[in-house]
């Protein structure tokens, strides 16, 4: 039984990752992603960021793309390049878009997180690799695979 839904979490990750697989780029980049930055889901909202070097942007909508108000709201960003982690506190700008500034570099590698915290929200993180849009799923898979089997043996009856 756990066996099969650790099969069923990764099979279903894997169905995801290869169709979207051939249509990330044009997709997201053309449909989904207004200002051509990467897209992700966290909680309520939609998050989009546009990283540059030393420079990161965030908007914010809600699924159907409506801007949501950032007035108010608290954001930070973790750029982690292997080791290093460089922490940027972001700033409302505009009606819906959060944005700071620091000195990181981005590779392929590189993950950035964002917080954000909008009054009368709860606090959300979203997890990007800007410069590689596949990143986050291939990643995701193992982990949900491990979570579902090892805590779940099962024993022999005891007679």
């Amino acid at each position: 039984m756990n066996n099969m839904i650790a099969a069923l979490v990764f099979g279903v990750t894997l169905a995801v990752s290869f169709p979207a697989h051939a249509h990330t780029d044009e997709f997201f980049e053309s449909v989904e992603a207004p200002h051509g930055g990467q897209l992700r889901m966290t909680g309520p909202f939609h998050m989009e960021l546009v990283a540059k070097e030393g420079d990161l942007t965030v908007y914010v909508t809600d699924h159907a793309d409506n801007a949501i108000s950032v007035d108010g709201g608290l954001a930070k960003a973790n750029i982690e390049n292997g080791s290093t982690r460089t922490q940027v506190n972001l700033h409302p700008v505009g009606s819906n878009i959060l944005r700071g500034s620091g000195t990181f570099s981005l590779t392929p590698t590189t993950v950035v997180v964002v917080f954000m915290k909008l009054p009368d929200q709860d606090g959300y993180a979203a997890r990007f690799m800007p410069l590689k849009p596949k990143g986050e799923q291939g990643e995701k898979a193992p982990s949900h695979a491990h979570d579902a089997g090892p805590h779940h043996h099962h024993h022999p009856p005891k007679h």
